[in-house]
Formats: structure tokens, C-alpha cells, sequence
């Protein structure tokens, strides 16, 4: 059965979010058996855990401790490197900055974004020269010392994780595994420290820790927290499905671009985050794309009569700007 019509008999109205063990991936038998997992889950869930991952745990651990230090510095001195003064994007975030879902009032979270950059600094930097329309370097905060170097060494952990997983999603399209090696040469990740103070407010009254939305990368590799339950996930029957923190895991989920690229068969799930714990909450997510001068537009195995192509050709550059821009209510163009 074709990709096409698989997806016409997908419902969505799942009631939990499924575990994939990628540690095994050696063989290409091991690797056709974990793409057809990945395959059920992106087409009936749009989110999906991974275990054994392989990012060590001394290196969560430490930039766990440094964003916690940088979060907790005065307010005065994050906004120094205030995003909005910077190109594209990069630097601090502060609480309901940004509100990603219209019908809200903001969304109760702080944040810290950094593009790609190599741990030991390179005079010509080829992956950050190509980044074209999200171009612009890192900025980074004077305290504490080691906030660069930890974000970094995760960083490039996660990016590591994220080609691994390219290579799977190919093989779960039915495409030859090497299907986005000259796609994503450049590493367009984007990652956020994230902090989310606790939320006391009432219910209703429109703020939360960030409003209902879709990704708008590829997918998306999020590290959060233990014990504190958060992030929550909405099926075809619009009920908010939890998705804990499991220990172990990070979670996956497709972002509009892959969602775009395989026509809708991939699902870009609907969730939000919500912390009423009574304690704050962190997490980290990697967005992770194309390089940005790829142009994004419906595969052929993904398109048949009866699914024709739902959406236009874009460069994923243009398109995570655009998208950047509507969440941060910003007109102006970086450059």
C-alpha cells in the first residue's frame, strides 16, 4: 500500500505517545524495523519518544545547571542581549515576549536561541556563512562562564541525534536512507533554553507557558525536565493527550515543514505547554530543518490523484522567518 493511501485510513484519536529505541540501528534490517516504527508514529501521532538516544548524561546535566544560573540573573542583565536587537532571532527572549497562538495574551516563558556554531571558533565558519536568510551569529551572556560551551557540547550532541534520525524518517518515506544528506549539509538547527516560571493565574485567562502551535522546522528533538509534567499533545478528537517526561528519552515530534514536504502524511501535531506545578520548569528543544536554501514543496511518492499537492514550493530559510516574524509580531527583515 502506497504512502497515500496508507494515510487515509490514519485517524489520529491516539491516547498515548509511542517509545522508540534507536540504539539499535546498525543493520539496515535494524533500521528498516525502526523507520516502520517512526512511520506509525509520525502518521498517527506526530510525536514520538526516543530512547538510548546517545547524548550523554554529564552533558544534559551541565547545560541543565548553566541555563538554571543564567535564568536566575537579574532581568536587566539578560536583556542586554535582547533578541530583538539582534539578527535573526538570536539571544534572550523575555516572559510573554512572544505569543505563538493568537487567541492567547502571551505566552509565560523565557528563553535563550542559538543558531549553529562550532565549539572551537573557526575563522570562516562554512555552515553558518550558508545560512542565508536566517543568517547571523551567535551572541552569548558574560556570566555564567561556561553558559557557551555547555549549550554548544548539546547542541551538537542533538544535532547529532537529529542526523540520525533524518536518515530513519527517509527510510519511513520510502525514500533511499542517504534522502536528505545534501539537504541538511549545514546543520539548520535552532535551539532554545527554555524557562518556564510556575503558573498561578486562573485558567482562563488566556496566558499559558506557550499557547497551542505547530513547529515550524522539520522536527523537533526536546529534552524537559523530570517530575514535571507539562507538554501536552492534541489528538483528532481534541482531547489534550499529557506527554510526561520520561526519563531517558527525549521527545520527537514533526514540524510544518516535513508536514508540507510529505504532503500532510506526516502529522504536525497541535500541543502546548502548561506549568502548574508550583515550580519552575525547564526544557530544551532543537528545531531541526533543511539547510534554509532548500526549497520545501510536496514529494512525488507523496502525492496520488485522490491527495494532490496541498501546498506551494518555499525555501525553508523564507519560511522559518516568515513563520519567526508572526510569532514575535516583527515587520522588519534581518540581515
Amino acid at each position: 500500500m502506497s504512502l497515500a493511501e496508507t494515510a487515509a485510513s490514519v485517524s489520529g484519536a491516539f491516547d498515548s505517545i509511542p517509545i522508540v529505541d534507536i540504539g539499535r540501528a546498525s543493520t539496515p534490517e535494524e533500521r528498516a524495523a525502526l523507520a516502520q516504527q517512526i512511520r506509525n508514529a509520525c502518521m498517527n501521532v506526530g510525536f514520538f519518544y526516543v530512547s538510548n538516544h546517545g547524548i550523554p548524561q554529564e552533558t544534559i546535566d551541565e547545560v541543565f545547571s548553566v541555563m538554571k544560573a543564567y535564568f536566575s540573573l537579574p532581568l536587566e542583565t539578560k536583556m542586554k542581549l535582547y533578541h530583538k536587537e539582534i539578527a535573526n532571532f538570536k539571544g534572550y527572549a523575555p516572559v510573554l515576549d512572544s505569543n505563538i497562538d493568537p487567541a492567547n495574551r502571551g505566552d509565560l516563558h523565557e528563553g535563550f536561541e542559538i543558531g549553529w556554531e562550532e565549539i572551537l571558533p573557526k575563522e570562516n565558519d562554512e555552515k553558518r556563512a550558508n545560512d542565508g536568510a536566517m543568517s547571523g551569529a551567535n551572541v552569548w551572556p558574560l556570566e555564567p562562564t561556561r553558559f557557551r560551551e555547555a549549550c554548544l557540547t548539546y547542541y551538537h550532541a542533538a544535532v547529532g541525534v537529529g542526523k540520525v534520525l533524518f536518515r530513519l524518517f527517509a527510510l519511513a518515506l520510502d525514500l533511499p536512507e542517504t534522502y536528505f544528506d545534501d539537504k541538511t549539509r549545514n546543520s539548520a538547527a535552532i535551539m532554545r533554553t527554555l524557562h518556564y516560571p510556575p503558573q498561578t493565574g486562573p485558567e482562563d485567562d488566556r496566558i499559558v507557558g506557550i499557547g497551542a502551535h505547530t513547529d515550524f522546522e522539520c522536527f523537533t528533538i526536546l529534552w524537559q525536565e523530570s517530575g514535571i509534567q507539562a507538554l501536552q499533545v492534541l489528538n483528532s478528537e481534541k482531547q489534550w493527550i499529557n506527554a510526561p517526561p520520561i526519563p531517558g528519552t527525549l521527545v520527537i515530534n514533526i514540524g510544518d515543514q516535513l508536514a508540507r514536504w510529505t504532503n500532510d502524511i506526516f502529522r504536525s501535531t497541535v500541543h502546548r505547554a502548561i506549568n502548574r506545578s508550583g515550580v519552575r520548569r525547564y526544557s530544551i528543544p532543537l528545531f531541526f530543518g533543511t539547510d534554509y536554501h532548500v526549497n520545501v514543496e510536496p514529494m512525488p511518492s507523496c502525492i496520488s490523484p485522490e491527495r494532490p499537492p496541498k501546498y506551494e514550493p518555499i525555501s525553508a530559510g523564507d519560511y522559518v522567518q516568515k513563520r519567526l516574524r508572526e510569532m514575535y509580531h516583527q515587520s522588519t527583515t534581518f540581515s
